[in-house]
């Protein structure tokens, strides 16, 4: 699933399960940049099930728009499945959403720290209580881990709402 039109059908996929569950979605976003709000809003009718997107470059923004404790960031660093969490149930705080999905990682070229290579990148979905996180760690250039991100996160969100 790399092209754009895997990624629109992807994003179409969960559109449809969003819809069926009258769920509204809402993403924090730091390693992606946005491009999963971006896939999402290139389908049409997507204000049926899309709230907004945060897009959390930085931990001060991370911490002042989804109450990511700074402390927690600088104990693990702001690429840890903890954070994800973190930003995933913030977004859920900062919105009317019922369900949220969170980047953050090292899409590199530069970045990497011990323990953690670029390419690393860690997921959150959360809907109420309810957290699931995943770490991964992608291949290629700043360009492919940011892409396989995408699709992931949606695929992910896709089997945490079923």
């Amino acid at each position: 699933m790399s092209t754009d039109t895997d990624i629109n059908e992807l994003a179409a996929r969960v559109g449809r399960a969003l819809q069926e569950k009258e769920l509204l979605l809402v993403t924090a976003e730091s390693c992606t940049g946005g491009g999963v709000a971006q896939a999402i809003t290139e389908i049409a009718g997507s204000t049926g099930w899309f709230e907004c997107g945060f897009i959390t470059y930085s931990n001060a923004s991370k911490s002042e728009l989804l109450d990511v404790p700074a402390a927690l960031m600088a104990q693990l660093g702001s690429v840890s499945e903890e954070v994800a969490a973190a930003m995933a149930q913030g977004a859920l705080g900062s919105s009317n959403a019922h369900v949220a999905l969170s980047t953050t990682g090292i899409a590199g070229p530069t970045g990497a720290v011990p323990g953690k290579p670029v390419g690393t990148v860690c997921f959150g979905w959360a809907n109420g209580d309810t957290v699931h996180t995943e770490r991964l760690v992608f291949a290629g250039d700043r360009h492919a881990v940011r892409q396989q991100t995408v699709v992931h996160a949606l695929q992910g969100l896709l089997r945490f709402i079923n």
